[in-house]
């Protein structure tokens, strides 16, 4: 799907200093957008634009790989523009084929309004309540009715679905391809018809499900929405995008000391794509911190400081300094200040270290908590655990799994 570019005699070349800035500003971190001469005329108009993102609720919590686009979203709120979060409570039921090689299970409408609810609450970790507009696009999607689904799909062409990338590698791979799947990037598209979007942010994974939202745009008579791309954000493996399913997220509701300590854990090479993306700091203050660590300083200081910026911003300064005290704390080989509070009942007078740690929660299994004391990663009341066939008696204790999982459990 491909758009020609308007002529030069169709685009006044001059741009104002306040145009400029303004572009700088919305390009910061992006991979590409598209057509940059068309957002320069819609921005000469002066007029605030109709700016669409759209975010299927397929689990209830957002992570900091979301946050690449909603953190572009308040820069270009603080520009002057409407913000659309577009919930997708219809198109989630359908689910979002987009790099998946096999058709991924709908959700119920259940699932669908559960998530949805804590999406608009997270959000606004980030946007301005008084300057977004939360849409759900079941509002027009369920009004299209069969005649109007019809009408939708007859748009495309089955050729023209098949140049999207993973739709390609699945039908050559003969893996199969649900007919409801098809109709996921014309919905998608058909939004930015019902909100008459200007400009839609999505990833770089979506370039297929943005474009069909110019061409449905064009069809309807419309004039078509730019298309601002955001790259994918690394989980903390570093090499695959953060999802909660591979579990190399963080989630902007975890506790404030697990946000920092995952940060920590980051390596130094992948923390800078962290900050590019993600940190508020102007260009050249991170321009600052990188000549400072060319010339000698420790990566680690700036990490931290940047693990206290990502705390504050879903906890509050106080909880990013509490945080911080807390990991330095642990990197001594000390116990938090707090720590979860755990019962674990027995019958008999006691009970084994792996079931212990299992039952209170801090392993998901007795042969995870093996593996752990044998790898000198359990302790009790700062002491390493060397015997696997530990027996426990009725007591008070502090147990801590890896750097991070700690809880005070009573055995009783």
């Amino acid at each position: 799907m491909t758009d020609a570019k308007p002529t030069a005699a169709a685009i006044s070349p001059e741009i104002t200093p306040e145009i400029s800035k303004a572009l700088a500003i919305i390009k910061r971190g992006a991979d590409e957008l598209l057509i940059e001469q068309e957002l320069i005329e819609k921005l000469k108009t002066g007029k605030p634009l109709r700016i669409k993102a759209g975010f299927d609720p397929t689990a209830p919590d957002l992570h900091l790989g979301h946050t690449v686009l909603i953190n572009k979203l308040r820069q270009l709120q603080e520009l002057g523009h409407q913000i659309l979060f577009l919930i997708g409570d219809f198109t989630g039921m359908i689910g979002d084929p987009t790099g998946k090689s096999t058709t991924r299970p709908p959700l119920t409408v259940e699932q669908v309004k559960i998530n949805a609810d804590t999406y608009a609450e997270q959000v606004f970790k980030i946007l301005d309540p008084a300057k977004t507009e939360i849409v759900f696009n079941s509002k027009w999607l369920s009004e299209l009715g069969a005649a109007g689904m019809i009408k939708l799909a007859a748009s495309h062409t089955v050729a023209r679905m098949l140049e999207r990338d993973d739709f390609s590698k699945r039908f050559k791979g003969n893996q199969p391809i649900a007919i409801h799947e098809f109709l996921y990037p014309l919905l998608q598209g058909y939004d930015s018809v019902a909100l008459q979007a200007d400009l839609e942010l999505g990833g770089t994974d979506q370039k297929f499900n943005l474009l069909m939202g110019r061409e449905l745009q064009k069809q309807a008579g419309q004039a078509q929405q730019c298309v601002l791309m955001m790259p994918l954000l690394e989980g903390l493996d570093g090499v695959n995008k953060m999802s909660k399913s591979l579990g190399n997220y963080i989630g902007i509701s975890e506790a404030p000391e697990s946000i920092f300590a995952k940060i920590m854990s980051i390596s130094d090479e992948l923390m800078w794509r962290y900050i590019d993306l993600l940190s508020f700091a102007s260009l050249e203050t991170i321009a600052e911190w990188k000549a400072s660590v060319v010339a000698g300083e420790n990566p680690r200081n700036i990490k931290v400081g940047f693990a206290q910026e990502i705390v504050a911003r879903f906890h509050g300064q106080a909880a990013a300094e509490k945080a911080l005290h807390d990991f330095q704390t642990r990197a001594k080989g000390g116990i938090p200040d707090e720590v979860p509070e755990v019962t674990v009942s027995i019958e008999g007078e006691s009970i084994g270290i792996s079931q212990l740690l299992k039952q209170a929660g801090l392993v998901e299994s007795t042969s995870e908590a093996m593996r752990a004391i044998q790898q000198g990663g359990v302790k009790l009341d700062s002491v390493k655990v060397e015997d696997k066939n530990l027996q426990l008696a009725k007591s008070v204790v502090v147990a801590q799994v890896g750097k991070r999982k700690f809880a005070r459990i009573t055995i009783q």
